[in-house]
């Protein structure tokens, strides 16, 4: 295999992920792209993916959280945009993380959720006590060995 040779020296690329009920990923782009100075940014079906020096990224990722940041989350990409080992122009199909993005975007409204309910408790609220459980009966020793005799037969 030839040696890798990445093209971003020094770059780092996160995924931005919108799961908002009042912005879509087109929108946020706008407002990425106002931002970005020097920033690469894509966007994609998810949200953003942005590319660039790491104080740039942290500081756009800042800016376009401030937006909506109970339903605006980041994520490492592990290898650089246009990266031969993981581009699947050179692998053909899907990405091999597209799958993986899928299902943590699901996930994504309970997270919000449970961060909408964080900003609703003032800071000196006690935690709300878990539903109580309902009581169920013991199983009868002689109702099991019922149940383990039909079994059985």
């Amino acid at each position: 295999m030839a040696e890798y040779i990445p093209d971003y020296v020094g770059t780092v690329t996160k995924y931005v992920f919108v799961e908002s009920p009042s912005m879509t990923a087109g929108e946020l782009a706008l407002r990425a792209y106002e931002a970005s100075e020097g920033v690469l940014i894509k966007e994609t079906c998810f949200g953003l993916q942005v590319t660039g020096e790491p104080e740039s990224v942290d500081r756009l990722i800042e800016e376009i959280r401030a937006f909506d940041p109970t339903h605006i989350f980041v994520k490492d990409r592990g290898f650089p945009p246009g990266d031969p080992r993981r581009c699947r122009a050179n692998l053909g199909g899907a990405r091999p993380g597209y799958l993986g993005h899928e299902r943590e975007f699901r996930l994504l409204r309970y997270i919000s959720r449970g961060l909408e309910e964080l900003d609703r408790r003032e800071e000196g609220d006690a935690e709300p006590a878990p539903p109580a459980r309902g009581k169920r009966p013991l199983l009868d020793i002689k109702r099991l060995q019922e149940l383990i005799d039909i079994e059985e037969s």
